[in-house]
């Protein structure tokens, strides 16, 4: 497998297991009956869980662009140290930018988006150009 693709496979595996601690705190605030059913009126989520939320619907929204680069480049059969480079970095800020957003740090939240959307508008050269 080559690394971009490692990277976007790693980048998968993050999505998938985001929504646990999140779902974990709804039945912690609303108990196990609520968070399965549908209360008039639910206790909301704790603030970081709420952010927590807002940053995974962010990272598969992002998922899809990143995918698509990822994919279209590997059956264009293009990889080099731009493309490897940037999966990883675009991996790496995701991460960032998970823990920034839970934790609601604010320059650093931005500055991972952008490095982020930086990374697939760099592979997006490489495919293009």
């Amino acid at each position: 497998m080559t690394t971009e693709l490692n990277y976007l496979a790693l980048a998968a595996a993050l999505n998938a297991v985001m929504w646990l601690p999140y779902i974990l705190n709804v039945i912690a605030v609303r108990g196990l009956v609520d968070a399965v059913g549908y209360p008039d009126n639910p206790n909301p989520m704790s603030p970081w869980a709420q952010r927590l939320k807002a940053a995974h619907y962010n990272s598969v929204e992002n998922l899809v662009l990143f995918a698509t680069v990822i994919l279209v480049a590997h059956a264009a059969g293009i990889s080099n140290a731009a493309t490897t480079t940037c999966a990883a970095t675009y991996f790496w800020a995701r991460v960032v930018h998970t823990v920034a957003y839970t934790f609601a740090v604010p320059w650093v939240r931005t500055l991972a988006f952008a490095v982020g959307w930086g990374s697939v508008l760099c592979i997006l050269a490489q495919v293009l150009i």
